[in-house]
């Protein structure tokens, strides 16, 4: 549809695009934190943005799911939950050194 070309494109075009964009903007986060303070506490920041992207993964329709879809629905989800559990596993479970 030539109309449709003439319009300017919004980025990102789907609610999955904005939301994966706030994903990442929390693992950033999370990065910062493990670099300048608590290792702990941003490891667990950013599994739960891993955990929040596999949530929100099975809750938005294929359609607006935006970059949040690469595979299929279960196995994007179920690697998203997966990689954030472990992070928190491994968070815990990790006793602390001495200096």
């Amino acid at each position: 549809d030539p109309e449709e070309s003439a319009r300017p494109r919004r980025y990102p075009s789907t609610t999955g695009g904005a939301l994966y964009l706030a994903m990442l903007l929390v693992v950033v986060a999370g990065i910062v934190l493990v670099a300048l303070a608590s290792w702990r506490l941003g490891v667990r920041v950013v599994a739960g943005a891993l955990v929040a992207g596999g949530v929100l993964r099975l809750a938005l329709p294929e359609a607006e799911a935006g970059m949040f879809a690469v595979r299929g629905r279960i196995t994007d989800a179920s690697l998203y939950l997966a990689t954030g559990a472990a992070l928190i596993a491994l968070a815990s479970s990790i006793p602390d050194q001495p200096v």
